[in-house]
C-alpha cells in the first residue's frame, strides 16, 4: 500500500494504492494521523482509484481518522471507488461520515 497526498486551495487529496488491510494498517493510520493534524483544510478527499482491496481492518482504520477529522473540523469525501469497495462502504455504513464525490466540483 502507498499514501500520496496534495492540496489545492480548497483541500487535501489523499491518493491510497493497493491494499488497505490488516498488514497496511499500522503505515497507514501513521500517514494520515500526519496528513490530517499538519493540514489546514476543512476537506480531506480519499481518491481511492488505485485501491485494489480494502478489509473489516481498513474500515477500521478510516473511522478511526473520521473520528480525528472530526474533532479537527476536517469533513471526509471519498471518490473513484470500485464496484466492490463501494459496495463494502454501502454495507459498513461508511457513507454516513464520508460524502461519495462525483466530481471535484462539489467541495
Amino acid at each position: 500500500m502507498q499514501i500520496s497526498y496534495f492540496e489545492d486551495e480548497k483541500k487535501v487529496v489523499v491518493k491510497i494504492v493497493g491494499e488497505l488491510d490488516e498488514s497496511a494498517s499500522n503505515v497507514a493510520k501513521q500517514e494520515l494521523d500526519y496528513i490530517l493534524n499538519s493540514t489546514n483544510k476543512k476537506a480531506l478527499v480519499f481518491d481511492m482509484a488505485r485501491m485494489s482491496f480494502m478489509d473489516s481492518t481498513g474500515i477500521g482504520v478510516l473511522i478511526g481518522r473520521y473520528k480525528i477529522a472530526k474533532k479537527l473540523g476536517i469533513a471526509l469525501y471519498v471518490k473513484n471507488l470500485s464496484k466492490t469497495v463501494d459496495k463494502l462502504f454501502y454495507m459498513s455504513g461508511l457513507y454516513e461520515i464520508m460524502t461519495k464525490l462525483e466530481n471535484d466540483n462539489e467541495i
